[in-house]
C-alpha cells in the first residue's frame, strides 16, 4: 500500500502566553512512500518526526494537506479505520494479560464483517507470533519477558491484522545496544516477509540507514533530503544532512575558495573547479583522508586508535569545527606517532563544500 503525503502542515497553538505566534511541527510536507517499503523517518529530538506518524495513523489532524493510502483520502478518517499498526516506544502491553492475550486484543475488537470466530482469531496470533519467534512464551505476561521479548509482542500485536501500514515510533530505544542490532535485523526481516509498507521513526542515524530502503531527513519540520541511504551519505544536500549521517561524524572546516582551488588554514588541499572565490565550509569524510608525509594537509596529531581493520588518527586543525578531527585509514598504514603533526591528502569524492551563509552544498567538477 503506497501512502501519499501531500503538502502536510501541522501547528500547534503556541505555549507561552504572551505569543499567539502558532508552532510549526510540520511544514508543507509532501512525500509518496512507495508500496511494501521500509521508510525511515529521520531527524534529531523536536524535528516533527513523531508528529508526521501521529498525523499518519490519526492521532492527530492536518492543519492543512491530504493524506491518501493507494487511492483512498484517509485524511479524515478516524485511527481505528485506517487500517494501520502503530508499535509505540514503551511497548504498551497490558500488563495483567497474557502474550497471547495482548496479541489477540485487536482482533477481539473487530466489528461486523471483519469480526472473526475464536479459532480464526487463535490462528492469527499464533501466525504472528510464530513471525516474530515468540510462540514459546504466549502464557507468560509482560513482567516475565526482558525488553527485546515486549517489543516482539507488541510488533506481533500490530502485525496480528495485517494492517495496510506499520508505524514504527523509536521501537528500539529502550533496547541495550546488543538486543537493538538483533531487533533491528528481526524488524527488517519480518518487514520483508510481510511486504507491509512501514515508517520507522527514529533519531539514530546508523539505525535508520542500516535497515531502511529510503532515508527521510527532516529537520524543524522542514523535509530536507529523501533517498536511499547510501546515496543521501554520499551526496547530502545540505551542511544538516552532512553532519546528522555518519559515524564518525563529517570533519567540518571553515575554508576558502580561490582561483577554483579550496584553501583550510592557508594550505591549497583541493581542486575545486568551476567554483567561484568565496569563503565555504568543507566537509570531509573520517574516510576520505589519505595519509601521506608530503600530503597537502596538515594537522596537528593528537592519538592512533587501531580498530583492527582500520586505524583511527585523532587530530586538531585552528579551522576545524569539531573539537577533534577523526581520519579512518586502513590498519596497513603506520603513524609516526613521534611526530607532533601528521600530514594528509583529500578523497575529492569525500569531501564537500557549502555555501557559509544558506549551509546549502556548492558541488564542483564533474558534479556540477
Amino acid at each position: 500500500m503506497k501512502v501519499i503525503l501531500s503538502n502536510l502542515t501541522k501547528k500547534f497553538p503556541s505555549r507561552n502566553k504572551k505569543s499567539k505566534e502558532e508552532v510549526v511541527a510540520v511544514s508543507d510536507f509532501s512525500f509518496e512512500i512507495p508500496d511494501g517499503k521500509l521508510i525511515g523517518l529521520l531527524g534529531p529530538s523536536g524535528c516533527g518526526k513523531s508528529t508526521m506518524l501521529n498525523l499518519i495513523c490519526g492521532l492527530e489532524k492536518p492543519t492543512s494537506g491530504r493524506i491518501f493510502f493507494g487511492d483512498d483520502d484517509v485524511t479524515d478518517l478516524p485511527p481505528e479505520v485506517r487500517g494501520v499498526g502503530l508499535v509505540f516506544q514503551n511497548y504498551a502491553l497490558y500488563p495483567h494479560l497474557t502474550v497471547l492475550q495482548n496479541i489477540l486484543f485487536p482482533l477481539q475488537n473487530l466489528k461486523g464483517d471483519k469480526k472473526l470466530t475464536k479459532e480464526q482469531m487463535l490462528e492469527k496470533a499464533e501466525q504472528a507470533a510464530k513471525l516474530v519467534q515468540i510462540s514459546e512464551l504466549m502464557e507468560r505476561k509482560p513482567s516475565e519477558l526482558s525488553g527485546g521479548q515486549q517489543q516482539r509482542v507488541a510488533i506481533a500485536r500490530a502485525l496480528v491484522k495485517m494492517p495496510r501500514i506499520l508505524l514504527l515510533d523509536e521501537p528500539l530505544s529502550n533496547l541495550d545496544a546488543r538486543l537493538r542490532l538483533q531487533t533491528r535485523e528481526e524488524l527488517r526481516r519480518i518487514q520483508r516477509e510481510t511486504g507491509i509498507t512501514t515508517v520507522f521513526v527514529t533519531h539514530d542515524q546508523e539505525e535508520a540507514m542500516s535497515i531502511s530502503d529510503i532515508i527521510v531527513v527532516m529537520k524543524a519540520g522542514v523535509l530536507n533530503q529523501i533517498g536511499k541511504p547510501q546515496d543521501v551519505y554520499d551526496d547530502p544536500v545540505n551542511l544538516f544532512v552532512a553532519k546528522f549521517l555518519g559515524t564518525p561524524p563529517i570533519n567540518v572546516f571553515r575554508g576558502e575558495v580561490k582561483n577554483e582551488r579550496l584553501f583550510i588554514g592557508g594550505e591549497d588541499v583541493l581542486s575545486v573547479p568551476g567554483v567561484c572565490d568565496r569563503k565555504v565550509y568543507a566537509g570531509v569524510r573520517p574516510e576520505g583522508f589519505i595519509l601521506n608525509e608530503n600530503g597537502a594537509f596538515t594537522c596537528s596529531l593528537s592519538a592512533v586508535e587501531v580498530m583492527g581493520r582500520d586505524t583511527s588518527v585523532v587530530s586538531t586543525h585552528p579551522d576545524c569545527e569539531n573539537a577533534l578531527i577523526r581520519s579512518i585509514i586502513s590498519a596497513e598504514n603506520r603513524v609516526d606517532t613521534s611526530k607532533k603533526e601528521v600530514r594528509f591528502d583529500l578523497k575529492p569524492n569525500k569531501v564537500f563544500i557549502f555555501d557559509i551563509d544558506t549551509e546549502e552544498r556548492i558541488r564542483f567538477g564533474q558534479e556540477a
